[in-house]
């Protein structure tokens, strides 16, 4: 089912958490937070959405941990009914796509709860606060030209690290529904 992400409440603080990546290192929210920011991803392997715009995502992501903001990428789906979204398969996804952030399995879908999300791709910026600043798409690309794109989250995440605030528009990010238990 597609699905846009509701227009976020800005400032919310981020709620903590820990999960554990495919290899059962365990991550909390404490330790993501990085002095220029965080970005946390909701994706999974299989969906249209999420494969599209994955190597965009993944290229964006290595700019913006070199300029001090830290990337985070969280499964959802109930792996039982996507058998694609396993935390193996997580694993070789991660590999095949040259992931130089962690990748989480979001087991009991409490932190997707928690956060609201809805749908792959489900991107949340947060400032050196733990402020929510971006609840938003990738780029305007979607689905189409990747080339002649424009990197709303990647200039939004610079923003929040110069500023400590987003832009005023941001446009919802398209995906998806998460595979609910």
């Amino acid at each position: 089912m597609l699905l846009e992400t509701p227009r976020a409440q800005i400032g919310w603080n981020a709620r903590p958490f820990t999960l554990s990546d495919p290899d059962g290192n365990s991550y909390k929210l404490s330790d993501l937070q990085a002095e220029s920011g965080l970005l946390i991803a909701f994706i999974c392997n299989h969906c249209p959405y999420v494969l599209k715009i994955i190597d965009r995502l993944v290229n964006d992501a290595k700019l913006l941990q070199a300029e001090g903001i830290n990337v985070v990428a969280i499964s959802s789906n109930d792996y039982r009914y996507v058998a694609e979204d396993s935390p193996d398969m997580m694993k070789k996804f991660a590999i095949k796509h040259g992931f130089t952030f962690p990748y989480l399995v979001d087991k009991d879908q409490s932190v997707a709860q928690m956060y609201g999300a809805v749908c792959t791709p489900d991107f949340f910026g947060f400032n050196r606060a733990g402020e929510l600043q971006y609840r938003g798409r990738l780029d305007d690309a979607i689905m189409g030209d990747p080339i002649h794109r424009k990197t709303e989250l990647l200039d939004g995440m610079r923003q929040i690290a110069k500023t400590g605030y987003a832009p005023d528009i941001q446009h919802p990010s398209i995906g998806c529904s998460i595979k609910w238990k």
